[in-house]
């Protein structure tokens, strides 16, 4: 399994900077890849369980040859359905091995400011390595 302990942070980095965003997102793509291992054969919706705990949604908004668009959420049973709990958009960048959170509950990237994007990939980091304690792994596809 890889480990994101070693993303290395230029020593002039400060926290909130560009950089330390591209290294948080460079984290991000670590740590998806420990509960999501073989995002590429990912069916277009597909559903993660761990006993005990809420089940975790991972559904394909877009797939093209450099990135990957997809939400992931928790999945809670209500008095009216169904709900989705975060709700996190993430965009994958393949080619240069990162992940962001675009946006939290259909939000739009677009709008968010420096400081709202340093909190939702730090929140989506933390998650991720949340879900991968708990045990949640997206199956790989049959051979």
């Amino acid at each position: 399994m890889l480990s994101d302990q070693l993303c290395a942070t230029s020593w002039r980095a400060r926290p909130r900077s560009f950089v330390s965003l591209m290294t948080l997102y460079e984290s991000n793509y670590i740590r998806l890849g420990w509960v999501i291992p073989d995002l590429p054969h990912l069916p277009a919706t597909a559903v993660a369980m761990v006993p005990g705990e809420p089940p975790l949604e991972a559904s394909v908004r877009e797939r093209s040859r450099y990135t990957t668009t997809l939400e992931l959420s928790c999945l809670f049973l209500e008095a009216g359905g169904l709900a989705r709990d975060p709700r996190l958009a993430i965009r994958v960048y393949h080619d240069a091995r990162l992940v962001e959170a675009c946006a939290a509950a259909g939000g739009d990237t677009g709008t968010q400011a420096g400081d709202s994007r340093w909190s939702s990939n730090m929140l989506l980091n933390k998650w991720l390595e949340y879900c991968a304690d708990r045990g949640y792994r997206f199956a790989l596809a049959p051979a």
